[in-house]
């Protein structure tokens, strides 16, 4: 007992200095979001005071309504949810077959061609970009919501991850529904997709993110930005003839972040899961 008396103070005092060393980091991740969230309450005139201040001098709610009369930002808010959730959905189903395909599904030359499908990601998108322009224009998809769903929809990291994660599954289950008559189809259904949960949780939360902050493609696809425009296209209006509202811009990038917020909320806990079990398959 006498031992461990003296060792509690140091452990205690361990465990005040980790805290604070952690709480130090978190405020200085923090600290962005802090500076936006306070410049979108400011007025107008004091986005640059000086000597500069985190608050102003009067604490204007009014911005955040200013976002939605200033240009129709709720209109590029709903072009963004569709194109980021529909293209969510089209990669989680494109990557859980073709992952199960390359992981699960044993045929001739599987692991050869999965290489060269994972080499794709090597190759940056600023490349692919005037490829995609013209097969987009001979499909006659030139500003059109399918033009920002379907060209980055079919990409081997999504494949990748859920491979992994399948890989991990024992074989000696798929045998069991074999023996069982159950098919490929059916043991996907019912067996593999129940499974891949969290990993199809941790896919849904990165390509939503990709495809609501992508700015390159959409400016170059679209060309009726007030009636197909995303939400990084829109903030872009706010910079004009009659100056740059930084005020509403900061208040429009805290209203972006909201649906991604939200997101990662509700599936926090197939987040967290997810990238503690992925890629720890060897089969």
């Amino acid at each position: 007992m006498s031992t461990d008396a003296p060792a509690r103070p140091a452990r205690t005092l361990k465990r005040i200095v980790s805290h604070v060393l952690l709480a130090a980091v978190a405020l200085l991740f923090l600290y962005p979001l802090i500076f936006a969230v306070a410049t979108a309450l400011k007025p107008p005139g004091e986005t640059f005071a000086s000597p500069p201040s985190l608050i102003g001098s009067d604490v204007r709610w009014q911005n955040f309504a200013d976002v939605f009369t200033y240009v129709p930002f709720h209109r590029y808010i709903l072009n963004g949810l569709f194109v980021a959730g529909a293209g969510t959905l089209v990669v989680l189903a494109a990557s859980a077959m073709s992952a199960y395909a390359f992981s699960s599904l044993r045929w001739k030359g599987r692991d050869s061609l999965f290489l060269v499908f994972l080499a794709t990601l090597m190759v940056p998108q600023e490349v692919l970009v005037v490829p995609m322009f013209l097969l987009m224009r001979e499909l006659g998809w030139v500003d059109s919501y399918a033009s920002l769903i379907f060209p980055w929809a079919f990409t081997a990291f999504g494949t990748f991850l859920l491979r992994q994660f399948f890989r991990a599954v024992p074989y000696e289950l798929h045998e069991a529904a074999r023996i069982d008559g159950a098919g490929p189809v059916r043991i996907f259904l019912r067996i593999m997709l129940p499974i891949a949960k969290p990993a199809l949780g941790v896919l849904a939360v990165f390509t939503f993110i990709n495809f609501w902050n992508s700015f390159l493609w959409p400016l170059i696809m679209i060309n009726d930005v007030s009636e197909r425009g995303t939400v990084p296209l829109g903030m872009q209006l706010f910079f004009g003839q009659n100056g740059n509202q930084w005020h509403l811009v900061m208040a429009a990038a805290v209203v972006s972040i909201l649906p991604t917020l939200l997101l990662l909320i509700a599936l926090q806990k197939h987040l967290v899961k997810g990238i503690a079990t992925a890629g720890l398959g060897g089969r």
